[in-house]
């Protein structure tokens, strides 16, 4: 059975690969064998994490800046992978973004401009439907086929508490989860529930994560008022999605297709 979970041989992409959550699953996708592709906008953040598999692990990875809302960045990326690895057999569809405006992104429901809400968006579902389209083309031209995990989050079935965010803080600044956050996360298992069936006969297998809080920065104050609602009294740690995406790459999870595989400490079981 531990066969089952190897990659060797095997091409996966990672986008948002420079995140806390990517940079994580790049790692371990390595560790299992799989050539990584690590993708980000952010050339710099995805380099580094390249450059550390290449020095770590006896796979190949290379790194590829793309910016996931552009279709022609898209494309090129996609066209990069094949060249370099001569196919693609996982797809972790994880880019997401919370905006390079806090102000704007942090803003209340009431004053949240149609501007930022649509510029979220062309990140976390544009980017997620760009990514899943081009790669997909390629996994069906290649008749073997694949394995698409997408990240989702906790606030994709889930609503916020709001209590949690009085006197909280990220990296310094006071936080919320604004409703474009939680509506584009949700439209992931969407995406993720039509795809599975549109490419079961292909082969192509289409499944969620949704991580819980994970700790990234956050306040004292947060963390604790977070971890008051899970059921394990904490939030968790970024490697501790990786075991899922492994799973759900591999073979080990052949008959596992349109599933939404939740990390959250059982705070939804409340």
């Amino acid at each position: 059975m531990i066969n089952r979970f190897k990659l060797d041989g095997k091409t996966a992409i990672v986008t948002g690969a420079g995140g806390i959550l990517g940079s994580q699953i790049c790692r371990g996708l390595s560790d299992c064998g799989a050539n990584v592709v690590a993708v980000d906008i952010e050339p710099e953040a995805s380099r580094l994490v390249a450059a550390e598999l290449n020095k770590l692990s006896a796979s190949s990875a290379i790194s590829i800046e793309c910016d996931v809302s552009d279709a022609a960045s898209v494309g090129h990326m996609t066209n990069r992978a094949v060249d370099a690895f001569g196919g693609i057999d996982i797809l972790v569809n994880n880019a997401a973004s919370k905006s390079d405006d806090s102000n704007s992104f942090f803003a209340s429901f009431e004053d949240y401009s149609l501007e930022q809400w649509r510029k979220v968006m062309s990140v976390n579902i544009d980017g997620m439907f760009l990514v899943a389209q081009s790669v997909g083309i390629q996994m069906v031209k290649q008749g073997r086929g694949g394995s698409i995990i997408q990240t989702s989050s906790i606030y994709g079935i889930s609503a916020p508490d709001q209590r949690i965010y009085e006197g909280s803080s990220y990296l310094g600044r006071q936080i919320n989860t604004p409703a474009v956050y939680t509506t584009s996360k949700a439209a992931v298992i969407g995406l993720t529930n039509h795809l599975a069936t549109y490419w079961a006969d292909k082969g192509i297998r289409v499944n969620t994560i949704t991580p819980g809080g994970m700790e990234s920065g956050q306040n004292e104050e947060f963390m604790r008022n977070y971890s008051k609602r899970v059921p394990m009294n904490r939030m968790g740690k970024p490697d501790e999605i990786v075991g899922a995406v492994i799973y759900l790459a591999s073979d080990a999870s052949s008959y596992v297709t349109g599933q939404n595989i939740i990390i959250d400490g059982g705070l939804t079981c409340w």
